[in-house]
């Protein structure tokens, strides 16, 4: 077992089960609900409910697989330091190469929702300026708070409570939208739809590092993991019916910013400001984290000499890992100019999925005296996560495999070099 002497072994237990419930709750809660249900329902038609449930089920099976790893091994790095310790080197190393394959992704899909709903006519060159204004933020130190946080989830709570009030009570909502006995979209319509849904739960594993900071933790973190999921899920029940009760799966399907076309069509483009911003806030303050956090595995597994060294110099003045913040900008800004929002969340996707796919076989190496989870857990989260990442848009797998693929050739050519000498 890892342990660990830092500021986490010394943290006061000060978190009680609401106080993790809003971590995880605002840590999900962002950018992805404004853009996941278009591409959803271009997959799934509509049974994308259908997919919304296995993505939130596969998710909580994630959740508890990597609180009850984290708990075993409380230091940073999650399932890079999981699949090491648990399956060996070259699982750890996948892990850690999938999350900064699918979060840089994500970072630009965050970038791109931002400008879809901020100023669509100059989409790219927003979003590349808001990539480049948030690397520049945080290469300076500075750090969202955890106030700040639950501030931008009050914020976004609003908007989203605003367009399912409008587009559930307005007179264009339309229930016959919401049948399921339609065109069948196939297995793979239907499970590459909750692959892209899953993209919207991203962030529920915040919860499992609260093992230090949390009353209990044993019984608060699985709780605070049940009841956020179920609460975000609620959310995105009532607004994705609103969007498609009012536009219908084609209309949904085809929208570039679906929240604020939800609005206008409910009769009500004076909301659509309002909805920009709480898009615009929710997108921003998740592309800071990502760029942050990705920034962050980076300089781990450059300085463990997994990738080039340098990226784990760390800036005399302000702190952070420069060189791999400034890497990691550069990148993002390399997917905004050749990727659109649905293309970046589907490979997002698959790396996030392959990431987690390592975590629920770390936590099937659990023993039965360190708090394993019900064997059932890992395994409908391992196979969800296989299932799910090969049944993304045949494109986002294509590119995904490729970017994986080069990861791992490019660890085997290291393992070559060090054995030689």
């Amino acid at each position: 077992m890892t342990t660990s002497s830092g500021s986490q072994a010394r943290s006061s237990r000060e978190l009680g089960t609401a106080d993790a419930v809003t971590v995880g709750a605002a840590a999900m809660i962002g950018a992805g609900v404004f853009a996941v249900f278009a591409p959803a329902a271009d997959e799934a038609g509509a049974w994308m409910w259908v997919a919304l449930l296995i993505a939130a089920v596969v998710a909580y099976c994630n959740a508890t697989s990597s609180a009850r790893l984290a708990a075993r091994h409380p230091e940073s790095g999650g399932t890079y330091v999981y699949g090491r310790e648990r399956l060996g080197e070259l699982w750890g190393y996948i892990a850690g190469w999938a999350f900064i394959v699918g979060k840089t992704a994500s970072c630009a899909a965050m970038a791109l929702t931002f400008a879809a709903y901020a100023a669509p006519e100059w989409s790219r060159p927003l979003a590349l300026a808001a990539v480049v204004g948030l690397t520049a933020v945080n290469y300076v130190g500075v750090r969202t708070s955890a106030g700040l946080a639950r501030v931008l989830l009050v914020t976004v709570l609003a908007v989203l409570g605003a367009v399912a009030a409008v587009g559930l009570g307005g007179s264009e909502a339309d229930p016959g939208h919401l049948a399921i006995n339609t065109h069948w979209p196939g297995f793979f319509g239907l499970l590459g739809a909750a692959g892209m849904l899953f993209f919207a739960f991203a962030g529920y594993a915040r919860i499992a590092t609260l093992g230090g900071e949390v009353r209990d933790p044993a019984t608060t973190i699985p709780r605070a993991i049940a009841i956020s999921l179920i609460g975000v899920l609620t959310v995105y029940l009532l607004v994705g019916t609103a969007a498609v009760t009012v536009l219908g799966h084609g209309r949904l399907a085809d929208s570039q910013a679906p929240l604020a076309d939800t609005v206008v069509a409910a009769g009500w483009p004076q909301l659509t400001p309002l909805v920009s911003v709480g898009a615009a806030l929710a997108s921003l303050g998740a592309l800071m984290a990502l760029i942050l956090g990705v920034s962050r595995i980076v300089a781990a597994m450059a300085d463990d000499g997994h990738l080039p060294r340098a990226l784990a110099a760390v800036h005399e003045r302000f702190g952070g890992p420069h060189r791999a913040e400034l890497a990691v900008g550069a990148v993002v800004c390399l997917i905004v100019l050749v990727a659109d929002v649905r293309g970046a969340i589907g490979f997002s996707a698959f790396g996030v999925l392959v990431y987690y796919t390592v975590t629920n076989a770390s936590a099937l190496r659990l023993g039965p005296r360190e708090n394993r989870p019900p064997l059932l857990v890992p395994v409908v989260g391992l196979a969800g996560c296989v299932v799910l990442a090969f049944s993304l848009p045949l494109q986002s797998v294509v590119v995904g495999v490729l970017a994986i693929g080069a990861g791992v050739g490019v660890w085997a050519l290291r393992r070559m070099v060090l054995d030689r000498h």
